[in-house]
């Protein structure tokens, strides 16, 4: 699926069915996408894209890369590493894009790392299941802006002791990011003073899962943690309701979609918690007790993005990664921006555009916020550095391109709508 800007600009059809263009606008510069417009993650694809193409419009409006147009080419994953391998390869052989951004399915990103390495390429990964970003290369550049399953573990099990948990274990779906977000949990858990019980997992996409909640259920954990994408995590949900509501459910990130609540009975996970990453700025929070655990956090900037978004979009509501999707075409687009002021050329080198960005992202540098892109570009076209400070966070990376992140959102369900609760730090040991 190939998918222009210049389409948008006349329909607001989701790209999952919108019929292909065959260009781009004139000396275009080219993000590549791929999301998952079917199999088991669709539900999310076309709210990402959406995403996308709105910081596509906004960087446009503030002048490009001077006067150049920005445009997003989008490819299908098909929820899947083995369909999405060739869409995928399609983007950075055929069309020749420097720049990718995705996918969702953490094996098919680790699966097109040594291509993307050998073509130099730049890699932006805002999902929450892409792979973690831990090695030093000469050659591509990534970026991790969600949080880590590290991380989401972490606040997890810190949930769980709070309350006084005693046994946890898990029912996960049999892909990467579910089954190692199990593991980090389970993880943590333990090193805090819990017990795991045996967990279970399961394939997604079954008619029902009768033996699967019977076994993880059979154990009388205290908590189970629900590690699924919605589709699957739906049926589990109305399979379990059926069968009396046994046991205590937490919630994987997620879950954290209107399509699981339009798909479960009303009702039936009111008051479970789950977790995701926090939308919060770094200085929209602060550490409210003198053992740094109690966090408030006031969401001005993340209900603004939302708001930007839904007036775009007649009224839908943006996912939580679709903030991390929004700011990765912007981190792009000003590491262009900059290296062009600076050098009179955009880096033909992923992995120099990598450090680029990182530097930019220094504490040290100005703030530049995604409300203001006009004032930033031109700032970055004058060869001013600025940090970006983004619909999702404040960004600053590692020496591997992974954004910082010290706290996680925790939120519940009453009736048909999500409710945020109090943040949680990510201070783990050092394992994380």
């Amino acid at each position: 699926m190939k998918i222009s800007l210049l389409a948008r600009l006349v329909s607001l059809v989701s790209a999952s069915c919108a019929p292909a263009e065959p260009g781009h606008p004139s000396n275009a510069v080219v993000i590549g996408a791929i999301l998952p417009f079917s199999g088991r993650e669709s539900a999310i694809g076309g709210n990402l894209e959406k995403a996308m193409l709105l910081a596509i419009e906004d960087l446009n409006a503030a002048g490009g890369l001077d006067g150049r147009p920005f445009d997003i080419s989008s490819r299908d994953s098909h929820s899947s590493t083995e369909r999405g391998l060739s869409p995928l390869r399609d983007l950075l052989q055929a069309e020749q894009v420097a720049y990718v951004v995705g996918p969702e399915e953490n094996e098919l990103a680790l699966k097109i790392a040594p291509e993307m390495r050998a073509l130099d390429a730049f890699h932006m990964l805002p999902g929450y299941a892409a792979p973690s970003v831990a090695r030093s290369d000469t050659r591509g550049g990534w970026m991790r802006l969600a949080p880590s399953t590290f991380d989401i573990g972490c606040a997890l099990a810190k949930l769980a002791v709070r309350d006084g948990v005693g046994t946890v274990n898990t029912l996960a779906a049999r892909d990467d990011f579910n089954t190692t977000l199990s593991s980090r949990f389970i993880t943590a858990f333990v090193e805090l003073g819990g017990k795991s019980l045996p967990s279970t997992t399961f394939t997604p996409g079954e008619q029902a899962y009768t033996a699967e909640l019977e076994s993880g259920f059979g154990h009388h954990a205290e908590r189970t943690l629900l590690a699924a994408y919605p589709i699957s995590g739906s049926t589990i949900v109305t399979e379990w309701t059926a069968a009396g509501r046994p046991g205590t459910w937490f919630l994987g990130p997620a879950l954290r979609t209107e399509v699981l609540l339009a798909n479960i009975p009303t009702g039936s996970l009111d008051g479970y918690v789950g977790v995701t990453p926090s939308l919060s700025l770094q200085n929209e929070c602060h550490i409210t007790d003198a053992d740094r655990e109690t966090v408030d956090c006031t969401t001005e900037n993340a209900a603004a993005f939302i708001g930007h978004f839904s007036r775009r979009w007649d009224g839908e509501v943006p996912f939580p990664a679709a903030h991390f999707y929004y700011d990765g075409v912007v981190l792009i687009a000003m590491g262009l921006a900059y290296a062009e002021a600076k050098r009179g050329s955009i880096p033909a080198s992923g992995h120099e555009l990598q450090q680029i960005i990182r530097d930019l992202n220094s504490p040290a540098n100005e703030s530049a916020s995604w409300r203001d892109l006009k004032t930033a570009m031109t700032k970055l076209r004058a060869g001013i550095p600025l940090r970006y400070v983004g619909a999702a966070a404040e960004y600053e990376f590692d020496e591997y391109g992974a954004n910082q992140h010290r706290f996680m959102q925790t939120w519940t369900i009453r009736g048909d709508a999500f409710v945020d609760l109090a943040p949680v730090a990510v201070t783990c040991k050092s394992w994380n």
